[in-house]
């Protein structure tokens, strides 16, 4: 996902004539504090950030050196920045929506920790879904995995099969999640689609080539890191003075495919 997102915004950039420069902070605020000090001190024409610290903390240097910087997958906390995001609230009620109209009643929400907003809002928006039919809250069983990744999904898999009776739905906060969750799930010889429906999140390359494609929802992540750094660019270039804080929401779409009951268009 955050490879698309880098490659959107080095296209704007490059099209500026300004280079790129990408860290990864692995969802760690404290090797993100490094980061953001490391490009303050270098005095860089501005940054692109998703936040592992949800407070913000770590923005007081730019704030500081007078350093702008667009929110990336996450909204600005304040009036005094841009911010680029998907309707992740919309996200999860699409999930929701699509595993109702395939006849489930109840599903398990596999997130990530919930200090992050995607996570909080993907499931806000399955409970959406499941109120829009009558279903109440406990129609939803809720697994908090410790990383967003293969690994954590793989771990959150076998709880659910500890899970009497087995749910027959399942939709993950993101698809290396959903990834792990299917490697599980096939080790115990669970069927997927047939046994439990699997949905993920983000849509990246490897949800269409997993062993059952993976039904998931898709952000433009692409767009989302090309319009950021347009943002940018804007706000630190010659129409700089003319530059207005946005706030700029993105709608996802559900792509079907395998891993849940609904056939493909003409299969």
């Amino acid at each position: 996902f955050f490879v698309d997102v880098a490659s959107g915004a080095e296209r704007a950039a490059r099209e500026a004539g300004l280079g790129v420069m990408v860290c990864n902070s692995a969802q760690s605020p404290e090797e993100e504090a490094d980061y953001l000090g490391l490009f303050a001190e270098h005095r860089v024409r501005g940054v692109l950030v998703t936040p592992a610290d949800v407070t913000g903390a770590n923005l007081e240097g730019f704030r500081r050196h007078d350093i702008p910087f667009v929110f990336v997958d996450r909204e600005v906390p304040s009036s005094d920045g841009c911010s680029v995001s998907v309707d992740d609230i919309e996200g999860g009620a699409l999930a929701g929506r699509h595993l109702i109209a395939q006849g489930h009643r109840s599903a398990v929400y596999v997130s990530g920790p919930m200090l992050l907003p995607q996570c909080q809002d993907r499931r806000t928006g399955l409970l959406t879904a499941f109120a829009e039919e009558g279903l109440s809250e406990e129609a939803m069983v809720h697994i908090e995995a410790e990383r967003l990744d293969v690994a954590s999904g793989r771990d959150a898999g076998a709880r659910l099969l500890g899970i009497s009776p087995r749910p027959t739905a399942v939709f993950c906060a993101n698809d290396l999640l959903a990834l792990g969750v299917l490697q599980a799930l096939f080790a115990a010889g669970v069927s997927v689609p047939g046994e439990v429906a699997l949905v993920g999140y983000d849509d990246i390359e490897f949800a269409a080539a997993a062993a059952v494609p993976l039904t998931s929802v898709r952000q433009p992540a692409f767009r989302m890191g090309r319009t950021a750094a347009e943002l940018l660019i804007e706000e630190t270039g010659d129409e700089a003075a003319a530059h207005q804080h946005r706030r700029i929401v993105l709608q996802p779409e559900l792509v079907v495919r395998d891993s849940t009951f609904a056939s493909r268009p003409g299969a």
